[in-house]
């Protein structure tokens, strides 16, 4: 136990602590940190004199379960159907997907459609080097073909 825990507590306001204690349901003064150390033992007590402060910094406990083997990330209806269309038409411009998906507003089909499949890896840039080329196309990458492929299975 540190120091800080085996501390004696003094009432700096003694008529608060007269009230407090008549309202607020506890079991003694300073009973707090012993009786959490007791139950928890991952707590770390800091006593800061030159910040005037003291914190009491509780760890959670480890997760029990794991994550086995690689997790791919869920793939929205959105970037589905751009997936698919793009596996049948090959290489094509946001107009022109946007166009076959019957969508206009940039925005949306940029933040719902594109972004998360570039995200996921899932689709690239025919020109990596320059995203805001008027020749700029998209194009499914390996995995996103093989993508494709179990969704058609």
């Amino acid at each position: 136990m540190s120091p800080a825990a085996k501390t004696a507590a003094t009432s700096s306001n003694p008529t608060l602590t007269e009230h407090a204690s008549q309202i607020l349901p506890y079991r003694g003064m300073g009973s707090g940190i012993p009786r959490a150390l007791e139950v928890w033992s991952r707590i770390d007590l800091v006593d800061d004199p030159a910040g005037n402060q003291f914190s009491a910094v509780v760890w959670r406990p480890e997760a029990e379960w794991g994550v086995t083997g690689e997790v791919t990330p869920p793939v929205t209806p959105s970037v589905e159907q751009l997936l698919v269309m793009l596996a049948e038409e090959g290489p094509l411009s946001s107009a022109d997907l946007r166009e076959r998906l019957q969508l206009k507003d940039r925005t949306h089909f940029r933040e719902h459609y594109t972004a998360p499949a570039l995200e996921q890896g899932l689709i690239e840039y025919t020109i990596p080097d320059k995203p805001n080329s008027r020749l700029q196309r998209y194009r499914l990458t390996a995995a996103g073909k093989t993508r494709v492929q179990k969704g058609m299975e």
